[in-house]
């Protein structure tokens, strides 16, 4: 048998890909799924480590790669996402593997087939994520150009230049331009982090990711906090939260982490 654990967090996603596994590895076992960083880690406090791990790089509360700052993961995994911009070489280096959304099976059984090639192996194959995260990083300079939003019936695309903020009420995510226009749209704040150009939008707290063109005035708050009043105003406070104020003063000037 081959242990697998799956890290999820859309439902359909979650049930296709278990469809597909075990229509490809008939001597595959799920022996569990979770959907969040926090789950995940709760998961090898309590269990051995699979065999085998796909993990949505997108989960319930943020990157996947958190995971393996919290566990010391020794076996292979099969990164899946939505967004190509994760395609890069960095993920086909040490046994590593990678798959776009919506998987196809055939897509599967080639790493399978690595995964394979890996166990028989895996006495001189090391699994550096180290280097595949310094790779992630050098490679990750183009970010997304435009954003599509739909509003009734209507459909249209925003440049993510003209976007002053991010935000989220009453569990939406919405986008607001420069000329005061609100949208809902489909992705959460950790999705988007990703996708925006970080010297020109910072995460500030769970609720807000602002343009640094939308900052209209700062002030100190307490807890070395900053509050912000932004352009176009927001009828939602925005203070920088207690963790993020550090990077925030550095970021405003100009320098990313």
């Amino acid at each position: 048998m081959i242990d697998i654990l799956i890290l999820e967090d859309e439902q359909a996603a979650l049930h296709r890909l278990i469809k597909i596994i075990k229509q490809t590895i008939p001597e595959a076992r799920i022996v569990g799924s979770e959907d969040s960083i926090e789950s995940c880690v709760e998961w090898f406090d309590s269990h051995a480590h699979p065999d085998l791990i796909f993990m949505d790089i997108h989960l319930a509360d943020g990157l996947s790669f958190e995971v393996f700052k919290k566990i010391d993961v020794t076996v292979p995994v099969v990164f899946t996402t939505a967004y190509d911009k994760y395609a890069i070489k960095a993920f086909k280096v040490n046994s590593i593997d990678y798959l776009l959304k919506p998987i196809k099976q055939e897509e599967l059984e080639k790493s399978f087939e690595k995964f394979k090639d890996w166990k028989k192996n895996k006495t001189t194959q090391a699994i550096d994520y180290d280097k595949l995260f310094r790779m992630l990083k050098e490679n990750q300079d183009s970010y997304q150009e435009r954003i599509v939003v739909k509003y009734g019936q209507k459909i249209k695309t925003i440049e993510i230049g003209n976007t002053a903020y991010f935000y989220t009420a009453e569990k939406v995510v919405f986008l607001c331009t420069f000329d005061s226009h609100n949208y809902p749209i489909d992705y959460n704040l950790d999705t988007l982090e990703s996708m925006v150009n970080p010297k020109n939008f910072f995460r500030i707290n769970r609720q807000f990711i602002i343009n640094i063109k939308a900052i209209d005035q700062m002030f100190s708050y307490s807890k070395s906090r900053v509050k912000i009043l932004l352009s176009p105003p927001s009828s939602i406070e925005t203070i920088v939260s207690t963790d993020r104020s550090g990077k925030f003063k550095l970021w405003l000037g100009g320098k990313i982490d």
